[in-house]
């Protein structure tokens, strides 16, 4: 892995600094199962869209640690999105087949490196771990390297899904960062990748019952848990409709 990387420097400084603007009041917990080298799958909650950056400035400020993220590979296309992406050594994925990509990762993970990967394949609206693609414990079975769960709760609140946040909402946000212990790949792939959302579950209900804000009421918390976000199925139902709206315009 290259030592030196002037343009991840810059991106991470820019994290930094968007941490500080915003006031985000960062709790880190278990970041010792974060290692301290060597390759890892990092599979990581989806309830917004800046997680993948709020856990790279983690891993960045913690432990200087370098994260590749796997991206659709229409975000490569933007003009500035697309080449920070690839300045960064960021690895895009063709939704139509992910084989590349796949080879990509298993060989920056046999380098040594970080990759991070969100195994729900998308946002979900109602904020709960949906079920999980079996991507992150393939990874980590080929490259022989631990799967290690990490659950971010508060990041939807800066920006996310189906929900226009206003512009001072996103100022002094707590976010809780729940690092947990490598999760066991025994058995088969399925029955791995059930370990793993059971584990994501248990990271984001802890981080749930130790955050600094009252969600009652609010429209980020679960609506299990007293806020009003969409149930499981009323999420569900809006992501159908959405790509329903998208097929009909390629069509």
């Amino acid at each position: 892995m290259a030592r030196h990387e002037p343009l991840y420097r810059i991106g991470m400084g820019l994290i930094r600094a968007l941490f500080t603007v915003l006031r985000v009041r960062k709790t880190v917990v278990g970041i010792s199962n974060l290692p301290d080298s060597g390759g890892a799958v990092l599979a990581m909650t989806h309830f917004g869209y800046l997680e993948f950056a709020l856990v790279a400035g983690v891993a960045w400020m913690t432990k200087r640690r370098r994260i590749r993220f796997l991206a659709t590979k229409s975000a490569f296309s933007t003009p500035i999105v697309g080449w920070a992406l690839r300045a960064t050594g960021q690895i895009p994925v063709d939704l139509r087949g992910g084989a590349d990509a796949y080879a990509h990762a298993v060989a920056a993970l046999l380098r040594g490196e970080l990759i991070g990967i969100f195994p729900e394949a998308g946002v979900d609206a109602s904020y709960t771990v949906r079920a999980l693609k079996t991507g992150a414990v393939r990874l980590a079975r080929e490259a022989d390297v631990p799967l290690v769960p990490i659950a971010v709760w508060g990041g939807q609140r800066l920006l996310t899904k189906n929900h226009r946040i206003g512009f001072f909402e996103r100022f002094g946000v707590p976010v809780t960062f729940a690092i947990g212990a490598v999760v066991e790949l025994r058995g088969e792939v399925h029955e791995a990748t059930a370990r793993l959302r059971d584990e994501l579950r248990r990271l984001v209900a802890e981080a749930q019952t130790e955050y600094a804000d009252d969600g009652t009421g609010k429209w980020w918390q679960p609506r299990q848990l007293g806020g009003t976000a969409p149930t499981e199925a009323e999420a569900a139902e809006i992501d159908r409709k959405i790509i329903a709206r998208r097929d009909a315009k390629r069509r």
